[in-house]
């Protein structure tokens, strides 16, 4: 083959799987929401300065490339970074997850999401069943909310006394230090949205056939609590916020923007640098002349329907 048709085939190649990766993004944009037209309609009038599609994309996918060079230098170093996301619900928190995760190997960055506690865990200490989901040396740990629990829903919905709520207050500022001793990188974000485009992301996810499944009772009861989880945010900010591991707020109305601005900062908050790479040869595919490939029956095969 010739060297012009080679480097033809290699540039068709790369613009095939460049073409993947844009329909992968397309896809889950197209998700978030899966609405009809008038609900898009709607949403879109909300966010008239939504930033486009194009800008959008180009940047996300320059943030990802920098999110991979953040994970060779956490598992070249063996380095420890816990993120903790929070927010009111609806605000935002899983589909930066989601974009952070995208390109990333899932044995290095995984994500904690832990259902509520069982009747044995009620009865532990309180941060125990979090711990084990820490990471080790070369791990990154995305909690898709935390032990923050009980100084919101818990504290809010009545789940937790007001000794318990004080002993986490008290305890929490230690544990975070603790953590931030032993080598964890500790990362706090706060998806902030304001009371009208949460009663908005709650219409549509209950519009959206896709999107129910989002919806829980504690969701909508926490619509009618929305001063209560207020006043609990107001008053973890000013006790949980310590210089080891203060909070960022990430303004989260315009999902896009929330996305970009948080990954951008959370590189900013890790000093990754280019680590070594052994150079990749693909070896030659030993060849058998005299081996010959079963013929399977064709009941093994999934149907061509598409």
């Amino acid at each position: 083959m010739e060297k012009s048709e080679t480097r033809t085939n290699s540039a068709d190649w790369l613009k095939a799987e460049l073409e993947d990766t844009l329909d992968e993004d397309y896809e889950l944009e197209i998700s978030e929401p899966a609405l009809s037209f008038e609900l898009a309609r709607i949403y879109k009038k909300a966010h008239p300065d939504t930033i486009d599609r194009r800008t959008y994309f180009r940047e996300l996918i320059r943030l990802q490339s920098e999110l991979i060079k953040l994970q060779d230098w956490v598992a070249h170093h063996k380095e420890k970074v816990v993120v903790i996301f929070e927010g009111r619900d609806s605000a935002g928190k899983g589909g930066v997850i989601k974009r952070i995760t995208q390109r990333l190997n899932p044995r290095i960055c995984r994500v904690a999401a832990l259902p509520a506690p069982s009747d044995r865990e009620k009865t532990q200490w309180y941060f125990q069943r979090y711990v084990p989901h820490l990471p080790a040396g070369g791990e990154i740990v995305l909690f898709d909310r935390s032990w923050y629990n009980r100084a919101g829903v818990e504290r809010v919905m009545g789940f937790a006394t007001q000794q318990q709520v004080e002993e986490f207050f008290r305890d929490v500022p230690e544990f975070e230090r603790m953590l931030v001793r032993s080598g964890i990188r500790l990362v706090k974000y706060w998806f902030s949205i304001t009371d009208e485009e949460q009663q908005l992301r709650f219409l549509m996810r209950i519009h959206d056939p896709m999107k129910q499944w989002k919806l829980s009772p504690m969701d909508l009861e926490s619509r009618v609590r929305w001063e209560d989880y207020t006043k609990a945010k107001e008053e973890m900010f000013a006790r949980t916020n310590i210089p080891e591991s203060p909070w960022y707020i990430v303004e989260g109305n315009e999902k896009k923007r929330a996305r970009l601005n948080c990954i951008n900062h959370l590189l900013q908050q890790i000093p990754y640098e280019p680590v070594p790479h052994q150079e990749i040869e693909l070896p030659d595919r030993v060849f058998n002349p005299e081996y010959e490939r079963a013929v399977l029956p064709p009941e093994l095969y999934v149907p061509q329907k598409y």
